[in-house]
Formats: structure tokens, sequence, C-alpha cells
């Protein structure tokens, strides 16, 4: 097994930076995102569907430095940008757009319903489509520059029962990043992606068997999940500067054997 590293130490790599992070009221690799850009210097603007989580989330994070939280549901246009104008108003410009936000579920592709696939792929998909777009006009708008960071995952690329939507989603995440990418590159702004496999949150074990993480664990050389702090500092690395040549890449945070 590869033991567990120390939790880092901030280096100020997102020191000055303003960051918005979707979907950041959980438990999950938003929450911790959110965490570890704060630890790198970072003001940060949380954003959730969940009213009640989020206004916990940031009174949990406050004594990090410079937080505010703003609801947004990723499937609305007007809430989306009113979440880019909101962090503007509040920190004067916004930096770094992570888009976290995705909505999973297990279901065969015999019994899923057109409802079941539609809404996976508005949050997880168009969702991202809809931030990103926001993002990349304020960042033109600010004269260019910026960098976004999806969350993609490895079921994009790899097969997996009962995911048909998350999975279709996820792989549009990776090619609407790559083609962001370019539409923006002129404008200085970097569009990357990670992509986990298994990261151990109280959420993840609250909706999935324990057969099925078990079987999970199995596939990981590791030997274990990843913690989700682990995922966030790849997504930090990718919204700094020391990632400033990377744009329009998919970054396997996985330690998974075929």
């Amino acid at each position: 097994m590869i033991p567990l590293p120390d939790y880092p130490q901030g280096a100020n790599l997102l020191r000055d930076k303003v960051v918005v992070v979707t979907a950041a009221a959980g438990t999950g690799i938003g929450s911790a995102v959110a965490r570890r850009c704060l630890e790198e210097g970072a003001a940060v603007v949380l954003s959730d569907a969940h009213e009640r989580r989020l206004g916990e989330k940031a009174d949990e994070l406050a004594g990090l430095g410079a937080v505010h939280a703003i609801p947004c549901d990723v499937t609305a246009e007007e809430q989306v940008q009113a979440l880019v104008d909101g962090a503007v108003r509040r920190f004067g410009r916004i930096d770094v757009l992570v888009n976290n936000a995705g909505l999973g579920g297990s279901r065969s592709i015999l019994d899923m319903t057109d409802e079941e696939w539609s809404r996976v792929v508005d949050v997880t998909l168009n969702g991202t489509f809809r931030a990103t777009r926001a993002a990349a006009r304020r960042f033109l708008a600010q004269g260019g520059g910026g960098a976004i960071v999806n969350n993609a995952s490895v079921v994009g690329w790899r097969a997996q029962a009962e995911q048909a939507h998350y999975a279709a989603a996820k792989a549009g995440v990776m090619a609407l990043t790559r083609c962001a990418a370019v539409d923006v590159a002129p404008h200085g702004i970097r569009v990357n992606a990670v992509a986990p496999s298994l990261a151990m949150h109280p959420f993840l074990a609250k909706v999935t068997t324990e057969e099925l993480l078990a079987e999970l664990t199995e596939r990981e050389v590791s030997g274990r999940a990843a913690e989700p702090w682990e995922v966030a500092n790849v997504m930090v690395f990718l919204a700094s500067d020391l990632a400033s040549y990377l744009t329009g890449e998919v970054v396997s945070v996985s330690s998974q054997h075929p």
C-alpha cells in the first residue's frame, strides 16, 4: 500500500488570486479544493445549490482566509451568471474557476429514464459548460488570463456498470475541456481537468455499497482510495502559475490498473 502522506503546508501558490468553486459545500473534492485554495493564499467564493450546507461550510473555512458564499444551481444560466457577477462585486475580479459540480447515480441503461439521463448530463456537463462560458467571458472582460479547472472522472475513459449517464457526461467534460482550451488560448486563458478514480469521503460511502467500494479499491495499485485533498492538490497545481504551459489537458489522478 502507498502510505497516506502528511497533509501539505501552504506555499502561496495562489496568493492574491480569486477562486470560484462550484459544489463546494459537501465533504468531497469541492470542499477540499476550497480549503486548499485558501491555504495557498487565495480568496475563495464558495458556491453550492444546498444553501444551508453552503453557509455551514463558509463558517467552517472563514478562519483560513477571505471566504464568500453564493448559492448557485448550475442548471440555471441566470444563477451561474449571478455567481460570477457576485464574485466580482465581492472581490473585484476572478482569476480561477473550479468546476466541481456533478451528479451521479447507478442505473442500468436498460432501466434508465430520460429524466435520469438528462438530470445527470445537465448538472455534470451542461453545468460545466455554463460556468466555463461565464468565467471565460469575465476573464476576457478583465483583459485576458485566468484558469479553469474541471472535475472529470476516469469513468470518462473506462467502462463501469450502471454509469452510462455519468460516464457520458464526464467524457463530455473532457472533450469540453480540450475544445474550450483551444477557443480561449489566444486570450491567455487556460482550461484543464482532473480525472479522479476513487476519492473517499462520507457522502460517497453513504450512497455506495460496501461491496462496490471494496471492488473499486482493489483496482487501485496504491491499495487505498485517494483522500479528497490529494485530488485537490492537483487541481491547485493546475490553477497555479506552476502549470502555465498546460492547457487542454486531462490529468488522471488515479492509481487504477486496467
